[in-house]
């Protein structure tokens, strides 16, 4: 993937570190399949919706994502743990047509009681010039409103989720 957008986004659950990376490091796909309210998942893949409401159009898209690699080490500007999820997606149906997301979700400790997800991401519009432009004029907002939806649907599921 060459340059790209990125788009930065965070949440936090009111729940332990250790609870919140347990969760998601045991079944994320589950974890986002519940969240978003999707049908389908599959193996180490899944099916997932991200939805948004623009001036009372609602823009949705089934997408499937992916987890490349779960990775866990020290925070390097707190002291302490952090698990990041790389991941990926794209839509389910006609993917040439949508951006593919490139991501990391941290998830990391803030105080004993409360964790923080943290979305970093890049993607590239598709169908070269013409997706550049559109992206220019409103597809970046489009994107970074469904990603803002997603973490908050994750971060709002485990909330009620983890006792």
């Amino acid at each position: 993937m060459s340059k790209g957008r990125e788009i930065h986004c965070y949440d936090y659950v009111n729940h332990p570190y250790e609870q919140v990376r347990a969760a998601l490091s045991k079944n994320a796909p589950a974890v986002f399949q519940s969240a978003t309210k999707a049908a389908a998942s599959r193996a180490q893949s899944i099916a997932s919706e991200l939805r948004i409401d623009l001036g009372g159009i609602r823009i949705e898209a089934d997408i499937r994502v992916s987890i490349k690699d779960i990775e866990v080490k020290n925070h390097e500007v707190m002291s302490g743990p952090v698990t990041r999820l790389h991941l990926e997606w794209e839509a389910a149906k006609m993917p040439r047509l949508f951006p593919i997301m490139k991501a990391d979700l941290s998830i990391y400790p803030i105080t004993a009681t409360e964790t923080q997800l943290d979305f970093n991401g890049l993607y590239e519009p598709p169908l070269g010039p013409l997706g550049k432009a559109v992206n220019a004029i409103i597809g970046h907002r489009i994107a970074e409103a469904s990603v803002h939806r997603f973490v908050s649907d994750v971060a709002g599921y485990l909330r009620k989720t983890l006792g």
